[in-house]
């Protein structure tokens, strides 16, 4: 077993494909198809299922690749301490719904771990994928929510992943909606108030029941309902069309400037908001410094 191997399949994990993986490494799809071969035949074990899509981690392979990370996390401290910054390559990837302070998150680890080179992934996708990313070993850590209407459904399919969901925060809920909104002198809004306004959600693709919906109260009937991809999408639209869009509350005015507000909504629900891992899987240093920098700006956003 050397080091490459474990390179090998983590990269391959993270991406679901080897084609990808053997672009990302520059090496060639066979070398990286040997190597696997080779590793999972010393170990005795299955690490990757193949499919005509890809590979899939098998059960026993997703033991074996917490471990794997923990001993490329453990070289790469060795070669940062004896062969200095530029011969590193870090790789930590998150994926989440979106909110702000995931990304200043985010961008407080690479500060305060800073390299010459480095391969991260911020990914604010669709609630199924956040949940497959982290079950699948291409993310470290997910951020998703929890309310009284989705709480059974997503509960169970993160524990059917033997993944675990750890509570950052409990939010009530809020609507973003512009500075110069008709509404924006107001204390609390009803959903009544905003019944002429559009509704602006984040698209789920084929996942869009209200389960993985990233907003609260989907299951309402309203007239006027625009989803969008992204975030700097749904924001110009927000300001542009005066629209709204039911959230935690917690915005980052550094990065979404001062347009954007957020109003306190009058409805009896709730928003866990918390971080889901994969069970007993210790994180790498770099997933504990991104846990203590959301709980930093969790704390000061909110």
């Amino acid at each position: 077993m050397t080091l490459q191997q474990l390179k090998y399949v983590v990269t391959v994990a993270e991406l679901g494909n080897i084609t990808e993986a053997a672009h990302r490494l520059f090496v060639s799809q066979p070398s990286i198809t040997n190597a696997i071969r080779d590793l999972e035949k010393e170990m005795q074990i299955t690490i990757f299922t193949r499919t005509n899509k890809g590979v899939i981690v098998s059960t026993e392979g997703e033991i074996f690749l917490g471990y794997a990370r923990q001993v490329l996390e453990q070289a790469d401290l060795l070669e940062e301490k004896f062969k200095g910054a530029e011969e590193q390559s870090p790789h930590f990837a998150v994926s989440c719904q979106h909110y702000s302070f995931a990304v200043n998150a985010f961008v407080d680890v690479i500060r305060r771990f800073p390299a010459y080179q480095y391969d991260f992934t911020l990914r604010e996708t669709e609630t199924h994928e956040i949940i497959d990313d982290v079950a699948r070993l291409r993310s470290e850590i997910g951020i998703l929510y929890l309310s009284s209407r989705n709480h059974e459904v997503i509960s169970k399919i993160i524990k059917a992943n033997d993944l675990v969901f750890r509570e950052l925060f409990t939010a009530s809920p809020h609507v973003f909606i512009s500075a110069a909104h008709p509404l924006a002198d107001r204390t609390a809004v009803t959903l009544q108030d905003l019944e002429d306004y559009p509704n602006l959600s984040y698209e789920q693709g084929e996942y869009n029941s209200f389960y993985f919906s990233e907003e609260i109260l989907s299951t309402l009937d309203r007239r006027k309902n625009i989803r969008v991809r992204d975030r700097a999408t749904l924001f110009n639209l927000v300001i542009g069309l005066q629209g709204y869009t039911v959230c935690s509350g917690v915005i980052s005015h550094e990065l979404n400037g001062e347009q954007i507000i957020a109003k306190p909504l009058k409805v009896d629900e709730y928003m866990k908001i918390g971080t889901i891992t994969r069970r007993g899987m210790q994180l790498s240093r770099y997933g504990q410094a991104y846990m203590e920098a959301l709980k930093d700006h969790v704390s000061e956003e909110q």
